[in-house]
């Protein structure tokens, strides 16, 4: 897929677990936000991953677009829901981030 728009590179697509509880929310590359590059990224070079306070199953199922609970991999969107497609897509993923912003690091 290509870096082409703003939303592919900067806005968030999926949060992916890491070792020890953290996250990384990545961008529709599956590279850290904002990286704009089609080379493999080590996550572990960049201080990217957070540990986020109340992300449970619970709150899981109400951010993903998959309507799952998969505390692994957690996706905010896909190419059925995309949020430059339509005026829907998009408030669908705004209120999907509103649940997001309002968790806390820990």
């Amino acid at each position: 897929m290509p870096l082409h728009d703003f939303r592919s590179v900067h806005l968030p697509y999926c949060l992916t677990r890491q070792a020890g509880g953290k996250y990384v929310v990545l961008n529709r590359e599956y590279k850290p936000i904002g990286f704009k590059t089609e080379d493999r990224v080590d996550y572990d070079k960049y201080p990217v991953a957070v540990k986020i306070k109340g992300l449970t199953a619970k709150v899981v199922a109400k951010v993903s677009c998959k309507k799952g609970a998969n505390l692994e991999k957690i996706y905010l969107y896909d190419d059925g829901c995309i949020p430059t497609k339509s005026a829907k897509n998009m408030q669908a993923y705004l209120e999907r981030l509103e649940v997001l912003a309002k968790l806390r690091f820990g």
